[in-house]
């Protein structure tokens, strides 16, 4: 669990990092900086698309443990 109103935790494959460029550019699309409609913008341009993405990916996830450590699958990493 994430405690900020802005961020979010996703769960996703790690082994590309083509997978994470495309989806940042894609969220970018839908909730892009600096758009005129935007009214919640005191903290800057990237405010509100923030809280939008926030909403759409989540704030936590389960993650089992073992041994200590994250137990994801091969490819799985935490964004």
């Amino acid at each position: 669990f994430i405690q900020h109103t802005s961020a979010s935790l996703a769960i996703n494959e790690n082994a590309d990092p083509t997978v994470r460029g495309d989806l940042e550019r894609h969220f970018n699309v839908l909730a892009p900086e600096g758009a005129p409609y935007f009214q919640h913008t005191y903290e800057g341009v990237d405010d509100m698309p923030a809280h939008i993405k926030s909403t759409l990916i989540g704030s936590s996830q389960s993650i089992p443990i073992t041994h200590g450590r994250l137990n994801l699958g091969i490819w799985q990493g935490l964004y």
